[in-house]
């Protein structure tokens, strides 16, 4: 008998292939199944606007879809408000909705930041309804974010197609459970 989990990873092989995230200096595999919400370190969105994704470039001329570390005693729920703010100029119009995480291990001797779950680490991936209405505020110790853009899911793929298979498998299965919340179908400009 399949599971929920076994089909989406037949189905997004490179998204739960279990990898290294060398810049952070981690290793994981994203997973369906839950986790200790103490061990969540960073979230990071999938954000819509009706059918559209909001994507950001920063100034070294990469897209990335907004997230980032949760600080001291933040919620996830407030991190994610706070990062679509910093980086996109938006505010979330709902509540967040999971997708999965990346479950990962630290190889490095202490933890990014000192409140930080460490080794073990959970990455949060939601989906949300957002509305684009301020400019990004780039705070001093974040991403400089140059452009904003609210696009197809298509074109937010291809702009992401640099960040490698997996993140824009982790866009198609945040399309299918972002429209299995609003009671919708997947949009149709979907490859």
């Amino acid at each position: 008998m399949r599971t929920a989990a076994t089909s989406h990873a037949a189905r997004f092989p490179s998204l739960f292939a279990p990898r290294r995230v060398a810049w952070a200096g981690v290793d994981g595999a994203f997973s369906l199944d839950g986790f200790d919400p103490a061990l969540v370190t960073k979230i990071h969105l999938v954000p819509f606007v009706g059918e559209r994704v909001v994507i950001c470039r920063n100034s070294d001329d990469e897209w990335f879809l907004p997230g980032g570390t949760l600080e001291a005693g933040e919620t996830i729920e407030h991190c994610a408000a706070r990062e679509l703010l910093e980086e996109a100029g938006a505010r979330l119009d709902g509540r967040i909705h999971q997708v999965g995480a990346f479950l990962c291990v630290s190889y490095q001797p202490a933890p990014y930041r000192p409140w930080q779950s460490h080794p073990h680490q959970a990455w949060v991936w939601a989906t949300a309804d957002v509305v684009v209405d301020a400019a990004p505020s780039n705070p001093a110790d974040g991403e400089v974010v140059v452009e904003v853009r609210t696009t197809t899911v298509a074109e937010a793929k291809q702009l992401l197609t640099p960040q490698g298979e997996s993140l824009r498998e982790l866009v198609d299965l945040a399309v299918e459970v972002h429209a299995s919340f609003r009671g919708a179908t997947a949009p149709a400009d979907r490859p």
